[in-house]
């Protein structure tokens, strides 16, 4: 089972590696988190930075703008995530290939185990070129500015934990992906969720008092800000601790790939 296992690890891994998504997202991630380290790298160290920021946001310590600067491209790099873990199971149901991957693994729990493990492993591998895009840009940004690129050891942590993130939004993006069949509108309405609704419902929640404690941290978005200790959004919001959060944004990631898992085992795909 082991052996077979790993054969199909590396068959997603191939079929993956075999298009030119990966190159493109690989692009896209390096100057996502290249851009947005520069960006909060002159932001949060800007003269005109009060106790509170442009805008109302609070600047943070000088570990939570290391953490906002060298993972700033998670804002990107999450929603690239989810968009590969829709297509790695929506571009087998849409070409018509998912007969044939499960006739070449026919246990279809080990086959939709074999693209958990490489969705974790692609979403690593993103992880790693989004951090040598922001960390090498973000520590020349902060130097240059007369901040500290490396102000503590817990930084190491935020840096190993978006590694996680990524994989974990990838395991969603499958969920999703499963869960609407078809492929165009289960990336419309993936994105769209993570990028405008979970966002806009998360402001309107914190004027709800119990939303706003009891709610709106448990939100993807909100749980993957908290696992970084990004700069907070304003000095009143509520945020769960960074293992917490983790936790909280695992939860989403095997409730969701594990129901389209289970439907995937049970669903004629002939």
């Amino acid at each position: 089972m082991a052996g077979t296992f790993s054969r199909a690890v590396r068959a997603e891994l191939l079929k993956f590696l075999t298009t030119r998504l990966w190159w493109g997202m690989a692009i896209g991630i390096f100057i996502a988190g290249a851009a947005f380290a520069l960006l909060f790298g002159i932001l949060f160290t800007s003269d005109d930075v009060g106790a509170t920021g442009p805008g109302g946001i609070p600047t943070g310590d000088d570990l939570q703008i290391a953490n906002s600067v060298y993972t700033g491209g998670l804002s990107v790099g999450y929603l690239l995530m989810l968009t590969i873990g829709v297509i790695q199971i929506g571009a087998e149901y849409r070409h018509s290939t998912i007969t044939t991957t499960f006739l070449a693994v026919p246990r279809r729990a080990i086959a939709m185990l074999a693209k958990v493990a490489a969705l974790l492993l692609i979403g690593t591998g993103y992880g790693v070129v989004s951090l040598l895009g922001s960390v090498s840009v973000g520590a020349l940004t902060l130097n240059a500015r007369g901040a500290d690129a490396f102000p503590s050891p817990e930084l190491l942590r935020t840096l190993a934990l978006s590694l996680l993130v990524l994989g974990l939004w990838a395991l969603i993006g499958l969920g999703v992906g499963i869960l609407i069949p078809n492929q165009v509108a289960a990336l419309l309405i993936g994105v769209g969720v993570a990028w405008i609704v979970e966002p806009l419902l998360g402001l309107g929640l914190r004027a709800w008092e119990f939303g706003s404690e009891h709610i709106a941290p448990y939100l993807p978005t909100q749980a993957t800000n908290a696992v970084v200790n990004a700069v907070q959004n304003s000095l009143d919001e509520v945020r769960l601790s960074w293992w917490a959060a983790a936790v909280t944004l695992a939860l989403w990631a095997a409730v969701l790939s594990g129901i389209g898992t289970l439907l995937t085992v049970r669903r004629d795909v002939s």
